[in-house]
């Protein structure tokens, strides 16, 4: 296989800050009564209140069954969605030998199945939970790394960066809640670009503790809001990135 020379690398969360679903949705979607518990269950690792493995054992004993590739189709086909601009934004990168890299606490066979439907160009290297994961495919990307704690996202675009050779100055890193905190702390340190997607108070009370600042406040800011609003959230176009990027790339 031949290894494509890389420039940069954009390291992304995926759930609220590339696409408006949880990582738990394709659960509560087979199983809707678990739907209020699952979205608590969210909303307290990534506020940074319980750790993302005491969250995947809650949910565990929650769950009555394995969720199955159909299981995981049938919610892609009813519910997949992104942001706008955000399947340009990955082809953009493909096409300017840029690495783009989800970074996630989503879970992996739900990106085998994204891949294996053809409803995101497929890209190069994926960090998620291992917690639902299917047989491997051809579609699935070439790297795949497994993510347990919310601290392995930096370790695992820092793996990334080292078996790709890309230079530690280009490096771009998105995320919008306090469960990206760890990522950004260690690209605060690492010169990184730090951009808030739609960025919300977990995350804003996170880098303002630990004195990181956010390179670039992206899309509406709801870090004193008490609610994110999708309807605001869905005008933004992450093609509007490509300008920063390009800065980044050529600096």
């Amino acid at each position: 296989m031949i290894q494509v020379r890389y420039k940069a690398i954009i390291a992304s969360d995926w759930n609220e800050c590339l696409a408006p679903c949880g990582p738990f949705d394709c659960i509560s979607f087979s199983h809707p009564q678990l739907e209020a518990q699952l979205a608590g269950i969210f909303r307290q690792y990534t506020g940074n209140r319980i750790a993302l493995g005491a969250a995947i054992k809650k949910i565990q004993r929650l769950l009555p069954a394995p969720v199955t590739p159909g299981q995981m189709d049938a919610y892609l086909e009813a519910c997949f969605t992104t942001y706008p601009g955000v399947t340009d934004l990955i082809e953009w990168c493909l096409r300017n030998s840029i690495l783009f890299m989800i970074n996630t606490t989503g879970m992996i066979g739900y990106f085998q199945r994204v891949f294996a439907k053809g409803l995101l160009p497929r890209v190069p290297v994926l960090s998620a939970h291992p917690m639902i994961r299917f047989a491997g495919c051809s579609s699935d990307p070439q790297f795949i790394y497994t993510l347990f704690e919310t601290s392995d996202k930096s370790k695992n675009t820092a793996a990334a960066i080292r078996a790709l050779k890309i230079p530690d100055a280009k490096v771009l890193l998105l995320g919008d809640s306090g469960g990206d905190g760890p990522h950004f702390e260690w690209g605060a340190k690492t010169g990184a670009f730090l951009v808030g997607s739609m960025t919300k108070p977990s995350l804003d009370r996170f880098c303002r503790a630990k004195g990181i600042n956010i390179s670039l406040r992206f899309g509406p800011d709801y870090s004193s809001a008490a609610r994110k609003d999708e309807g605001q959230a869905m005008q933004v176009n992450f093609m509007d990135l490509t300008g920063i990027i390009e800065k980044i790339v050529m600096e």
